[in-house]
């Protein structure tokens, strides 16, 4: 099974946190578990399509997906050999780049068309014109370049209050949020609902939970020593949350295993 994360081009890093690669010639059917993150993504299946399980029902994914802010676990099945490749955006990028609303695509993977219309369908004709990775990432650089360059790209006070939960590893509250900002907590809301899909305090849980995969990385502590360091006030509040994200204990969870949950969130 194949993996890869390319870093966008110089100049789209406010837009992209990445692109990735995932291909497995095998075609065994398997069950996959996807824990959210905190990024939302455009996905084009260039091969079979995946079998997805979101809310309880199983469902055929289209071709070309756009997957909103998700607030909990949900399966993927493929139904034959795999190949996507994905855009990770920045969490505010999607109404940046084309006005969409983000609440009303919360916990939604959806075909890509009817979230934006015709907007990418030169982008994902042209992509399906190749199969070389290096074109294909060449190919989403070029567009997303021109699109960035055609837009009035203006950063809001979501994208600072994003930044302040990134950079203390959603360990931040939302009235240190607003203090630091100057705004009001009801602006803040309003601000996430419209630009992120999800409240500010579960956002920044969100990326709290995230960091863990990070910490487990770095070295292999113990679970009271990876609460304390990852902002928990004891290990019963870290299983908690923890269970939250991914339905199962930390100590039960296969952190090792070469699978899409865990490439996501490893961020490697």
């Amino acid at each position: 099974m194949i993996f890869k994360r390319i870093a966008p081009a110089n100049g789209l890093n406010k837009i992209i946190d990445c692109y990735w690669i995932v291909e497995n010639e095998d075609t065994t059917p398997r069950v996959q578990k996807i824990i959210p993150d905190g990024f939302c993504e455009i996905i084009f299946h260039y091969k079979d399509p995946y079998r997805i399980c979101l809310n309880g029902s199983w469902a055929l994914q289209t071709k070309s997906l756009l997957a909103g802010q998700l607030r909990q676990y949900f399966f993927l099945e493929n139904t034959g050999a795999s190949g996507m490749v994905g855009i990770k955006l920045q969490p505010t990028a999607l109404t940046h780049l084309f006005q969409l609303d983000m609440h009303l695509l919360t916990g939604q993977v959806t075909d890509l068309p009817a979230a934006l219309g015709n907007r990418l369908a030169v982008l994902e004709l042209t992509l399906r014109s190749t199969t070389s990775h290096e074109k294909m990432i060449s190919i989403l650089d070029d567009h997303f370049t021109t699109l960035v360059a055609n837009i009035a790209y203006t950063p809001s006070l979501v994208d600072d209050a994003i930044a302040l939960i990134f950079a203390q590893k959603g360990m931040i509250t939302v009235a240190e949020i607003t203090t630091q900002l100057h705004i009001s907590e009801r602006q803040l809301e309003r601000l996430f609902a419209t630009y992120i899909g999800l409240s500010p305090k579960f956002y920044a849980r969100m990326i709290r939970f995230s960091t863990i995969f990070q910490l487990i990385q770095q070295e292999n502590p113990g679970w009271i020593a990876l609460a304390c360091e990852a902002g928990f006030y004891d290990q019963s509040h870290f299983i908690r949350n923890f269970k939250a994200f991914t339905g199962e204990d930390p100590s039960q969870y296969g952190f090792e295993e070469k699978n899409l949950a865990n490439f996501f969130l490893k961020k490697q």
